[in-house]
Formats: C-alpha cells, structure tokens, sequence
C-alpha cells in the first residue's frame, strides 16, 4: 500500500467518502467487511467494495480483489477473474498482486503455465521488498530453472527474505551456509539461520537443529544471537 494514501478522522467519515465513491475509502472498507474491524465480518460485503474500488484503477482494491477470487472468499473461486485482477494491479507496481500473479503462472492457474513469466513477476515484487517472492526468486535461481543456476544470486535473495523473518528463506539460507553454496561455508551461521525458522515452526529447520544439536554448536550459536542482540 503506498504511503501516500488517504487516512480518515473516524470510520464513519470512511464510510461516508465511500458512498461517495472515494475508491481509497471503498477499497478501506472493504478490508474493514474481510477482517471485521468495525462491522460484522462479510466476504461478499468486502468483495462489493472491492469491486467499486477496483473499477476505479485502485491498485491495492485490484490486489484484494484479485486474491478473493484466487481464494473463493465472498465469490467462487475462478483463476481467470483472479488473474484478471492481480495483473492490473501489478502493472501499476502492486508487489502482492506481482507476487500472487507469479503464483498463478508458476501453477498453471487462471493462466497458461510461464515460469519465465512467473520469474519476471516474482523479479517485479522482490525488488520492491516483497519477502515471498525474494524467496521464490532465490529459489528458482538455486535450481537453475529458467534462469542461470546461481547460489550466490539465491543465497543474496534469501537473506533479503529471511531478514524480514520469511521462515523458509531462514532454513535455506541455512543451508547455504551449512554447504557453503553462494556463501563462505559457516556452521555457526547456518545454526543462526536454522534457529530463527525453526522458532516459526519451520520442520526443515528443526529437523537440521537436531543434527547440530547432537554436536553442541547450538548454544554457542544462541549465545552469540544474544550477545549481538544486547543494546550496547
């Protein structure tokens, strides 16, 4: 969402400039129906003022839409009003709507299946800092599928995910480290890595603590995050 969007005083004069047709508002309270901040939560409410929002080029409310359609939430679920959507929200620079369309063309859904066309989204919302897809990118750029294998280019994208606390992005950054693919090997790294997806429930880095667990690196791993996170 750009920072330049409106804010209003108070939710009724939200409501208001929507009946008037402010699609920032419309678009405001559609999110108000979907999370149920403020009203009684209704999918088919916030698909309504999506929708009108959507109509007007709001990119955030083309993004929203896009993802209900993509989801069944408050419409039934079809790929190609998603893809519809998504794409005219991410021609105007939207990196979720970039991101979800990537999805859609990494999966054949809505769309003829494109990695090369799910890699050029997926480039679109990472460099706009959109942690998902810096995962993805680095994924596809570790397997060397579509575009040039590179562990040096993963590794780079994993650590912009993973400082924005991506959980899968933290294990295989990890990894990069415990192998030293893209990055100078560093067992210590690896377990730092290891510890902060596993903290999110990651099972791939779990299971790889256990390993290091059975060797004692874990605590002088936990030490150090310790000591650097102390204010000094």
């Amino acid at each position: 969402m750009s920072n330049n969007r409106q804010t209003w005083e108070t939710f009724e004069a939200m409501r208001q400039a929507a009946d008037k047709g402010d699609p920032q508002a419309q678009c405001y309270l559609g999110v108000c129906y979907q999370t149920g901040q403020g009203v009684t939560q209704d999918d088919q409410e916030a698909v309504k003022w999506f929708r009108r929002a959507a109509e007007q080029d709001d990119p955030v409310a083309q993004c929203y839409l896009g993802v209900c359609y993509l989801n069944g939430m408050g419409v039934p679920q079809e790929f190609g009003q998603a893809a519809k959507w998504l794409r005219e929200a991410a021609e105007q620079d939207d990196p979720a709507a970039q991101f979800n369309l990537g999805m859609l063309y990494e999966t054949g859904q809505g769309v003829p299946q494109n990695y090369a066309e799910a890699v050029k989204w997926y480039r679109e919302a990472a460099e706009r800092g959109y942690p998902a897809a810096q995962f993805n990118l680095g994924v596809f750029y570790e397997t060397g599928q579509v575009v040039p294998q590179d562990y040096t280019e993963a590794a780079k994208w994993y650590l912009a995910a993973a400082e924005q606390e991506c959980a899968p992005a933290q294990c295989n950054l990890g990894l990069c480290y415990q192998t030293g693919r893209g990055v100078a090997q560093n067992r210590r790294e690896a377990v730092k890595w290891f510890i902060r997806a596993a903290r999110q429930g990651d099972k791939t880095a779990q299971y790889n603590l256990g390993l290091h667990y059975a060797e004692m690196e874990i605590k002088e791993a936990e030490a150090a995050e310790a000591a650097n996170d102390t204010p000094r």
